[in-house]
């Protein structure tokens, strides 16, 4: 018997962790005991998480006279408006499967407090059906996500296939180093295998087929030693590139937006509506297809290699339109 009633507190306080209500009618009616079994077993749950409030996170099981149930609150749960903040990110990436989504967004819901659910699948209900994922070519986005981190950690050589822009494969042998995410995509950087240089490489994760891990490991020197948040303030646009301060002018309607887009990025001087710009990047395909996105709101003023190569650019597009 009491096998059986230490087995019931569990099941009850499992089913409490997972947002459900806990009615001592139905189940004193569905364990077949009477209320009064019930309430006792609440009350030595409640007597656990008042013992263990700290391991437990300030957790509570306390009674709504609504819903005559017993309803567990914590402070670790995540409020509508944050869950929804939360959500709203991961939609707007658009980088997982569908499948994945629905099963993270069910999985974050279940940190949210019951009676706010209902509400919040209101609020997404139509963002989630419209929900238009990234064409990708790996069978599950996640997997290589934890896959690649697991190399990482352990310093592990790996052997990737992979599709490239022009969707001819390849193979690589390479050493990861780090994973950053921007813009729809997951980006895993690292270097070749047999590169001395140890120019750093990137590859779309979504892109990546297969992986296999080779039994052996890695290490590096302190000069070669990978700083992802270096890389992430200088590379927004991941393509690879030598690092470079470009200075340039712009006449938009928002400067902020250039600050937002360039980490590294700062006002150096204004005249008028113009500012004068320099940031520390990386100097590749996507700088340069950054600021022609802003047309004639951008002039380039240095280095003059880099004003040289908009130059180019631009007289190859204007010759799409039949101009010289």
């Amino acid at each position: 018997m009491e096998h059986q009633k230490n087995e019931r507190i569990l099941e009850i306080f499992f089913r409490a962790l997972k947002g459900e209500k806990i009615s001592p009618k139905k189940l004193s009616e569905e364990y077949h005991v009477s209320t009064k079994s019930i309430s006792r077993d609440v009350t030595e749950i409640q007597s656990f998480l008042t013992e263990h409030r700290e391991l437990m996170q300030n957790a509570e099981l306390t009674y709504s006279h609504r819903d005559k149930s017993y309803i567990l609150t914590n402070d670790e749960f995540l409020k509508n408006k944050e869950l929804f903040a939360i959500i709203e990110v991961l939609l707007g990436s658009r980088c997982f499967s569908k499948h994945e989504i629905l099963n993270l967004i069910s999985k974050l819901k279940n940190f949210s407090t019951i009676e706010n659910r209902t509400s919040f699948d209101n609020l997404i209900r139509k963002e989630v059906y419209h929900y238009n994922e990234v064409k990708m070519d790996c069978h599950s986005l996640i997997d290589n996500l934890w896959r690649i981190v697991q190399a990482i950690e352990d310093k592990h050589i790996i052997t990737i296939s992979y599709f490239k822009m022009d969707r001819s494969e390849i193979k690589r042998k390479i050493k990861p180093l780090a994973i950053m995410f921007s813009e729809y995509y997951f980006y895993l950087i690292a270097y070749q295998e047999d590169d001395e240089t140890f120019s750093p490489r990137y590859f779309r994760i979504d892109r990546i087929f297969s992986i296999t891990e080779n039994r052996n490991r890695f290490t590096l020197a302190p000069e070669y030693d990978f700083d992802e948040g270096s890389l992430r303030e200088k590379s927004q646009f991941m393509f690879p590139g030598e690092g470079i301060k470009v200075v340039f002018e712009f006449t938009g309607l928002s400067v902020q937006a250039i600050l937002d887009r360039l980490p590294t990025a700062k006002i150096t001087s204004k005249d008028g509506r113009t500012y004068t710009i320099e940031a520390d990047v990386n100097n590749g395909r996507g700088l340069m297809m950054y600021l022609l996105s802003q047309g004639a709101w951008v002039k380039v003023l240095s280095p003059q290699s880099f004003v040289d190569e908009m130059k180019t650019e631009i007289e190859k597009m204007k010759r799409l339109y039949g101009e010289v």
